[in-house]
């Protein structure tokens, strides 16, 4: 570990961090860890006028929305975790500071994980909620046709399939804003294993999520695979010692070339995911706040 890459904060981080072996048969505890680890490594996020849990077709959802009028603007957003951790608690922090920072409503879902549920499942039940979106948001307040998508981590990786889905599908997102992203399944990770996230973990979550026989060429799975043209803009936040960063920085180059408007931001010194460690990391906020930005800047009012 090269302590002069590393920031303070960081390094303090990875000194407290539990890290429970990952494997199928410890699953139980690696999800209860990470949901147990919650409350010191986000807080408890900032006060929210209303949240609420509901049912988006089957699909179990939480709505936070800190503005006062109707036909809020939407945030729908996809938790990280490797397709396999992670849940609504998980990343109720962060979905809070998001909807407090940006003015939007944010729709987190709880999609289903893997192994238990692989590829397309998780992809499947973020479609379904923007299907619930378009039929039943207007009942809560929420305006179906100012929806933009986001995720981190793995969750990121749903987001920009997400998208592009919704380009060919011709019900464009307004935006998509990618955390510390997974793009694609090459694993060609830079040998940054001691600053957390694991290339060991990133295989295994792949395996877990895409196991043999599924197509990891395609696009739903290999977002680089596909045409990026006519995307929706896109913010990407990536960490200097994470092992993602490489192809998250990729995805933004190809988006640019393409014509899509993007800004991509590397934040030095810092590890996998920071932005939503809320409780232990300064800048956390601040990459937040670069999606709230970019709504401002590229969505419609």
């Amino acid at each position: 570990m090269d302590m002069d890459r590393l920031h303070p904060q960081a390094y303090n981080a990875l000194g407290e961090q539990h890290r429970d072996p990952l494997t199928v048969d410890n699953l139980d505890a690696v999800r209860r860890g990470m949901h147990d680890a919650a409350a010191d490594e986000v807080g408890p996020g900032r006060p929210v006028r209303r949240v609420l849990d509901l049912d988006a077709d089957g699909v179990a959802v939480r709505l936070y929305d800190d503005g006062t009028g109707d036909a809020a603007p939407v945030l729908l957003y996809a938790h990280g975790g490797g397709w396999v951790l992670g849940d609504l608690h998980t990343h109720d922090g962060l979905c809070r500071e998001l909807a407090v920072d940006t003015g939007w409503a944010v729709l987190a879902v709880d999609y289903r994980r893997a192994p238990e549920h692989p590829y397309p499942a998780a992809l499947e039940d973020l479609e379904t909620v923007r299907d619930w979106l378009d039929a039943s948001g207007r009942a809560h307040g929420l305006d179906p046709e100012r929806v933009a998508v986001a995720g981190d981590s793995a969750g990121g990786h749903l987001a920009a399939v997400a998208a592009r889905r919704a380009r060919d599908a011709g019900r464009p997102f307004a935006v998509q804003a990618l955390i510390c992203p997974v793009i694609g399944p090459a694993m060609a990770y830079p040998p940054l294993d001691g600053y957390g996230l694991h290339r060991d973990e990133m295989r295994f979550f792949w395996d877990a999520y895409a196991p043999a026989g599924v197509d990891r060429g395609h696009p739903d799975l290999d977002a680089l695979a596909a045409d990026l043209a006519g995307l929706p803009p896109a913010v990407i936040i990536t960490a200097e010692l994470d092992v993602l960063r490489p192809e998250a920085e990729e995805y933004a180059a190809r988006l640019a070339a393409a014509g899509v408007p993007v800004v991509c931001a590397r934040y030095p010194g810092l590890i996998h995911n920071f932005p939503r460690k809320l409780a232990l990391f300064d800048a956390a906020p601040f990459a937040l706040a670069q999606i709230g930005v970019a709504l401002r800047r590229w969505a419609p009012q």
